[in-house]
């Protein structure tokens, strides 16, 4: 995998007064919350300035990395560590946004793909690969956000650009149901890669569901959600006045 930074994981979590001056927080952002909504939960109590490292789509959930008060400086750090995703891939049909955001079309038989198929089809999809990112994304397109335009009507036609898979497992095969665990660096698109993968396959796939476990060495399994977050505070804040 090449150099990677690694950062030490929160072994407390952070109090309010903490954060304010500069810290880090892990926010398991719930589904179809957007990133801001997630982020705008947690500054609406801190009051504090905060930044994140790196969206989730809406149907997406799992960890986004805050940075708070002085940390906002190292966002971009965090933003280049490797992501580790797990979800599963529908065969069978595709959809416009690559996802669930729109309704499955071009429908495909998909019984007669065997498992050593569907296990093969991940070594085109390993290692140093070119990717033409979703046209339903927010990619800059002559000024505009490429979603914008295809939402619009307009052709939208995205550049392939280079990615990297560091690693590309199937965990489980139910078809029509593809189970996946994907570790990659940055600007790799899951959808793009379901929708690829389908293509490979030739009956199609669109991802259904996703969720981000990792950034770098942080870890959801010690991340809460927004209102996880303002619970413990409270908390907290009731434990100091009591003692």
């Amino acid at each position: 995998m090449g150099t990677r930074h690694t950062f030490a994981v929160m072994r407390t979590l952070p109090t309010p007064a903490e954060l304010k001056k500069g810290g880090i927080i892990l926010v398991d952002k719930p589904y179809e919350w957007t990133s801001f909504q997630a982020i705008n939960q947690i500054k609406i109590f801190l009051r504090a300035k905060i930044g994140h490292c790196g969206t989730l789509d809406p149907l997406a959930t799992g960890l986004l990395i805050c940075c708070t008060g002085s940390m906002t400086k190292k966002i971009h750090q965090y933003q280049n560590l490797p992501k580790e995703y797990t979800g599963i891939f529908h065969l069978g049909a595709t959809t416009p946004t690559y996802d669930l955001e729109s309704e499955p079309q071009d429908f495909k038989p998909f019984d007669q793909i065997s498992e050593k198929q569907v296990r093969d089809a991940v070594k085109a999809f390993t290692g140093d690969i070119m990717q033409i990112p979703p046209i339903h994304s927010a990619i800059k397109k002559e000024g505009k956000r490429s979603y914008e335009l295809a939402r619009a009507g307009n052709e939208v036609v995205l550049a392939a650009r280079p990615v990297i898979v560091y690693e590309f497992e199937i965990t489980a095969i139910k078809l029509p149901e593809v189970y996946f665990r994907i570790l990659c660096g940055k600007g790799t698109y899951v959808r793009s890669l379901a929708n690829d993968f389908g293509q490979a396959l030739g009956c199609g796939a669109y991802l259904h569901e996703l969720r981000r476990t990792k950034i770098g060495d942080f870890d959801v399994a010690n991340a809460l959600t927004p209102p996880q977050w303002k619970e413990y505070w409270k908390k907290e804040q009731l434990d100091k006045t009591i003692h």
